[in-house]
């Protein structure tokens, strides 16, 4: 047999040509379930695109691919994407390499995205975000071989390098802190369920209770956005037993967070104190300051580059890098609870 074609998978599938290019491309126009049953059998067939012109040549392209299935939405008011790839676009334009970023759907039309870029030689690297507690991605990039970092986790990716930071460690110093203020009802507004990082952040602070006395300690998980940050908050603050004390994956969410505070009459951090997993600008310009774990995420961004950089000239080079843990940084938005039994 000749190289599988799109008219292959097309037959294969039941499907037209259109419908096969829509969900290899990562593109609206096709059911979940077709574009499922397109992947599955382009990697059946072994199909790749072809880039003739790129294949023969094989010649570096000197740009890096970086693929989101993100809400773009989402992303636009995220300081923390922002300075990751400064940093991260930094490093790279030192050897003037570019950093070529597309926003997709889920993980398929991502792993599909990685699969055209690579057949088309479009880009000598993969830099891959949001790791997943069953990340296909992972297997889906090693068959491809590619050089590629992984950027969270816990370090263990693969055969893929990886630049992390122990986001369990993070979360336990919030915790610690809280307590020790005298709060035993505490609060998680997280990220998606599916990643990993929510679920060590989540389970770090369930694994508290006991050790710690808490009185609860629940996780609420949201897509990362001011809207959802809002209404996990206005939910948490309604019930019977409300937290005197949130903890936020994010900083937009936390802003949103004591936003919501303000409108129910909490007063924040006199019956709640509010604390972001993450800091920026955002966090200090509010009244009050929010607490807020710090890093320096631009040279994190400049770690993953620098990492990949060595992957690609050397593909023995993949390794873990643990970062440092973010430290707390106190501001006014803690304090200790009115209430002794919070």
């Amino acid at each position: 047999m000749g190289r599988p074609t799109i008219a292959d998978i097309a037959a294969a599938a039941g499907v037209s040509k259109s419908a096969v290019s829509f969900a290899l491309n990562g593109r609206p126009g096709v059911s979940d379930e077709t574009r499922a049953a397109v992947l599955k059998i382009a990697e059946e067939l072994d199909w790749m695109p072809h880039s003739a012109a790129r294949a023969l040549s094989g010649s570096r392209s000197h740009s890096i691919g970086l693929a989101l299935a993100r809400p773009a939405r989402t992303l636009g008011v995220e300081p923390f994407f922002t300075q990751l790839l400064s940093g991260i676009q930094a490093k790279l334009s030192e050897r003037s390499i570019a950093l070529q970023l597309l926003i997709v759907e889920d993980a398929e039309a991502e792993i599909a995205t990685y699969r055209r870029w690579a057949g088309e030689h479009r880009v000598d690297g993969l830099v891959l975000v949001d790791p997943q507690t069953r990340d296909r991605r992972i297997a889906a990039v090693e068959a491809l071989s590619v050089p590629a970092v992984v950027v969270g986790g816990n370090g263990r990716s693969g055969t893929l390098a990886s630049v992390w930071a122990d986001d369990r460690a993070a979360m336990l110093s919030i915790v610690d802190y809280l307590v020790a203020l005298g709060h035993k009802r505490l609060a998680h507004v997280s990220g998606m369920p599916g990643l990993q990082h929510t679920r060590r952040r989540a389970k770090a602070l369930k694994d508290t209770v006991a050790s710690h006395k808490l009185l609860s300690a629940d996780s609420l998980s949201t897509d990362f956005s001011d809207a959802e940050g809002a209404a996990a908050t206005r939910r948490l603050l309604s019930g019977r037993a409300r937290p005197s004390a949130i903890v936020y994956d994010n900083d937009v969410m936390a802003v949103a967070g004591l936003g919501v505070a303000t409108e129910m009459g909490v007063t924040v951090p006199g019956e709640l104190s509010i604390v972001s997993f993450e800091d920026s600008r955002l966090t200090q310009l509010t009244h009050p300051a929010i607490t807020s774990l710090s890093r320096d995420t631009y040279a994190f961004g400049e770690k993953v580059a620098e990492t990949l950089l060595a992957v690609i000239d050397d593909p023995a080079a993949a390794v873990g890098h643990k970062m440092p843990t973010p430290s707390l940084t106190v501001r006014e938005s803690t304090a200790r609870p009115l209430d002794n039994n919070s």
